[in-house]
């Protein structure tokens, strides 16, 4: 019987070899887009590893330390520093200093490694040849055409010695890095507050490392593969399901004819499954074309805000495998499963017995993902992996419950349009709709599920943008810098670090550079003191000059005839607070002079060379382990997470609209040629071919509106409950962006079912009545 399938498949004349090709053809695109998905997945993982080595000093390998400085590799000496390389070399590696700490220039961020070698035996990061001595140091291609571009006083200076090299794409985590490794001194290493003595370089994926601060943590990527799972994967399915499908009706008919002759149950599905299974096979051959297509556009798509490497951009083995095995293997279940009917009664399918209508059981899965969510409102998972787990669940059983309540809700919709329609077209398009609702819905049904992600989706991301949207000060928002030394504050708001006091020549440079405008020092107070903040009351242990503070408008002013005053955190100055009055302290501008400094803040007119100009200056004179950014620039880094999930958003929405008009014009195209028969004679007793065209445009409209209104409603409910669970936000109005998108997609879907009605002329024609 094997033989026999594959005879029906490739040697049953024209119409099974247009067959074959057409199905081929559409599940070729789903196994297409599914391979770029699950690529796209592992180069998310790939660029999540590449950061694994900028962890070193966190990943929990340091080398025990005391307060004594081994000599490098360029002499030796002591000094006062966080560690020691005594005996630390136990595996005959000799130990380093290590400092990761981050730069900004022109808004974009610098991931900066400092190293000290203590020995010939350093452990050797990715991407170099050896360590840089001191004086030395590599830079990331695109920092390093930065660093030639822009004068030395406003990027260069701030790497001391000479460039021995470009680092490789081994120590990349995209492309586009901005990444330098600068060899120091274990002397210049004791003034940076970070450094660690390390014996190797991490190689720990951030997401399995519970100590790393570079990279994407677990709940982060459990988070993306959720939202691109859901997304993307269960439309592609649904593409891969449609095109196994394609004239099913004919191929219920040719087997019940098998039936009738004498053939077995079991020779029928033997004969059913090898058909179904070679076409896929043929698709799933004819898949890694587009892939391979796709692939390098795909790597330079910001799908995570960065570019990806095109080598990262791969399957695995195992990915293959299951796919090539799997898509035929599901295509051969799907047949099997299609053709109960046959196997029951062979004579229900030659005589058209109408199938049994759905029940309404179908919509308890939906609710019980609803229900689920609002459980959530009572009782909330404490974990983050809790979390993922149990909304993962939720979102899962309203998308499984939406597809099994289609049919039920579309021979519903139709039966209430059936009663207050008298037009022949439309009885005719709901008579049908009713006898088979299944078939209906199942041409609509990755539309329908597009937009139940994109309306939840988008809901969650618009509540979360609107609800943390952080005002900002106008035109200084961008023009002020701010340096923060302090190392964060203890319970008791003391900070953990005073820093050194302000040499006299750095603010006379500062003042000396073409577009500076003011400088303001922030220092340490005496004690706690409550402030009235714009936000409401804040905890202070920081005080200002005010012959300093004045000038700045953006952060307010002292009370009349002080010398200096208690102020809140510095970064705030986003909050334009110029009518906030702060309340003195008891300290002379010359005590402050000789204190040390928590923040340098420098007001430049907001041009490119006084920003990092100033901010090279800065860097150099207070190495921190969080260079001088503006206040634009940190707002933009405490946006970062959330405009990643936007673009991932966009990235779903783009994506699924495409794949669910892709299973659109698959199924109307399959119905149509399903329907030759039945429109064929309806053709011959006089039925015009514009009411025919009508009725076809109706089947699909139809659930196409019934099931899009319940997709939004449950979409938007999903996302509320989720907000109010997970977050305490109510859900806020969608955008006017959001109804064009709706508009856009159910207008292109009108489109793709008003672009087969060509069709109809050619397959219902007379001879087709008399073929058949």
């Amino acid at each position: 019987m094997i033989r026999f399938g594959l005879r029906l498949a490739v040697s049953g004349g024209r119409e099974a070899l247009v067959r074959l090709a057409i199905t081929a053809g559409a599940v070729a695109i789903g196994v297409g887009l599914l391979l770029t998905t699950l690529a796209a997945i592992n180069g998310v993982h790939a660029q999540n590893a590449r950061n694994a080595w900028l962890n070193t000093p966190f990943a929990k390998q340091q080398v025990p330390a005391n307060r004594e400085v081994a000599g490098s590799s360029g002499g030796g000496g002591t000094a006062n520093a966080p560690g020691s390389a005594a005996g630390a070399a136990s595996s005959g590696v000799d130990p380093m200093w290590w400092a990761t700490r981050r730069d900004t220039v022109q808004g974009k961020e610098i991931g900066r490694v400092d190293v000290a070698l203590t020995g010939p035996r350093a452990a050797l990061s990715p991407g170099v040849p050896r360590m840089p001595g001191p004086g030395e140091y590599y830079l990331s291609p695109e920092l390093a055409r930065m660093v030639d571009e822009m004068p030395p006083a406003q990027l260069g200076d701030r790497f001391p010695g000479h460039r021995i090299g470009i680092l490789g794409d081994a120590a990349l985590p995209t492309p586009d890095s901005l990444l330098a490794v600068v060899g120091r001194s274990p002397q210049e290493m004791a003034e940076l507050s970070g450094a660690t003595l390390v014996d190797k370089v991490a190689t720990t994926r951030p997401d399995k490392c519970a100590d790393c601060v570079v990279g994407i943590k677990s709940d982060g990527v459990d988070l993306i593969l959720t939202v691109v799972s859901g997304g993307l994967v269960f439309p592609v399915l649904i593409l891969i399901g449609t095109a196994t499908r394609l004239n099913a009706a004919r191929r219920e008919q040719r087997f019940a004819a098998m039936r009738l002759v004498g053939a077995t149950p079991r020779q029928v599905s033997v004969v059913s499954a090898v058909e179904a299974a070679v076409a896929a096979a043929a698709g799933v051959a004819l898949g890694f074309l587009p892939f391979l297509a796709v692939r390098g556009p795909v790597a330079g798509m910001a799908l995570t805000g960065s570019r990806f490497f095109t080598s990262d951009i791969s399957l695995t083995p195992l990915q293959i495998a299951a796919v090539a095995l799997g898509v035929p293997l599901a295509a051969a279940v799907a047949a099997r499963i299609a053709l109960r009917r046959v196997q029951i009664s062979p004579l229900g399918v030659t005589r058209r017995v109408t199938p049994k209508p759905p029940r309404a059981w179908r919509v308890i899965p939906l609710v019980a993902g609803l229900v689920e969510l609002v459980g959530f409102l009572i009782w909330h998972p404490g974990t983050v992996p809790g979390q993922i787990k149990g909304y993962l669940s939720s979102f899962l059983l309203i998308a499984i419950g939406l597809v099994l309540s289609g049919p039920w809700l579309t021979m519903t919709g139709a039966g209430l349009i059936a009663r207050r329609t008298q037009r022949p077209a439309t009885l005719i398009a709901v008579r049908r709709l009713a006898d088979n609702p299944t078939a209906g819905f199942r041409a609509v049904s990755g539309l329908v599920l597009a937009l139940l992600v994109m309306t939840a989706t988008l809901g969650v991301i618009t509540t979360m943008t609107d609800e943390r949207d952080h005002p900002h000060g106008g035109p200084q928002f961008t023009n002020v810098l701010v340096n923060e030394l302090s190392q964060g504050y203890r319970d008791d708001y003391k900070p953990v670090s005073t820093g050194r006091p302000a040499p006299p020549e750095l603010i006379e440079r500062l003042h000396a550079v073409p577009g500076v405008r003011n400088v303001l020092l922030a220092h340490p107070a005496d004690r706690s003191v409550e402030v009235q903040a714009a936000d409401g009351l804040a905890t202070t242990r920081q005080v200002v000059a005010c012959a300093e503070l004045e000038p700045l408008r953006i952060y307010g002013h002292c009370v009349p005839g002080a010398q200096s005053a208690y102020v809140p955190s510095l970064w705030w100055g986003g909050q334009d607070q110029h009518t906030s009055e702060w309340p003195a302290a008891p300290f002379t501008a010359e005590q402050l002079a000789t204190t040390g400094v928590l923040n340098v803040v420098v007001e430049t007119d907001g041009s490119t060379a006084a920003v990092e100009q100033t901010r090279t200056m800065v860097d150099a004179a207070y190495p921190a382990d969080r260079q001088a950014m503006t206040l634009g620039e940190a707002w933009n880094l405490a946006g970062a997470e959330l405009r990643g999930y936007q673009q991932l958003a966009n990235v779903v929405i783009l994506a699924t609209f495409p794949i669910a008009g892709c299973s659109l014009a698959v199924s109307v195209a399959g119905g149509l040629s399903e329907r030759k028969r039945p429109f064929s004679l309806l053709r011959l007793t006089g039925v015009s071919l514009g009411t025919l065209r009508r009725v076809v445009a109706m089947e699909s409209v139809v659930p196409l509106l019934v099931m899009a209104a319940v997709a939004i409603g449950v979409g938007l409910l999903a996302a509320d409950l989720f907000l109010r669970s997970q977050l305490k936000y109510s859900l806020h109005a969608l955008g006017v962006g959001y109804y064009l998108a709706v508009i856009a997609g159910l207008t292109a879907a009108l489109a793709i079912i008003g672009a087969t009605m060509p069709l109809l002329r050619r397959i219902t024609g007379p001879e087709t009545a008399r073929n058949e």
